[in-house]
């Protein structure tokens, strides 16, 4: 089962938010926390925040629909942060002219998901690895049977 949590309208460039959100793909909840806590980013205690409102969903729909979720088998799922509305700003120029320039605002949506025993994750790594063990078939040369025509 997935539990997310979504943030709109941040006041911060998507760009930005994807550096951190790459820093967290995959990983367990619990370093994912860790590694949010000591990043140097502007955007990582809004990304925490997010982080840790889908944590507490988790708990809140274990709870309410009787599910068993350990939290400790968590991992981000999947990390986006997409792009939100822009505000064109005008800034003063030299000689009474204006220069237009955007303020971007980002949507950042976090998903996660239990790792367990034989979930598809697992699976589809080891299938790899036994696609990667394989020897590769031996490409077959094919001679031209027939040699060119003399040009006259």
């Amino acid at each position: 089962m997935e539990f997310r949590a979504e943030a709109r309208y941040l006041r911060v460039s998507p760009q930005k938010v994807r550096l951190v959100l790459d820093l967290i793909k995959g990983r367990q909840v619990e370093d994912a926390l860790n590694t949010l806590t000591f990043t140097k980013k502007g955007c990582a205690p809004d990304v925490q925040k997010v982080l840790q409102s889908a944590i507490k969903n988790a708990d809140f729909l274990s709870q309410e629909k009787g599910l068993e979720v350990d939290v400790d088998r968590l991992y981000v799922k999947r990390a986006v942060a997409n792009e939100g509305p822009r505000m064109k700003r005008i800034r003063p120029a030299p000689m009474g002219r204006a220069f237009r320039y955007q303020r971007r605002m980002a949507h950042i949506e976090i998903a996660l998901a239990e790792r367990g025993r034989g979930s598809r994750a697992e699976v589809a790594t080891t299938v790899g690895e036994e696609a990667e063990a394989k020897p590769a078939a031996k490409a077959v040369k094919k001679t031209a049977g027939r040699k060119a025509k003399a040009k006259k």
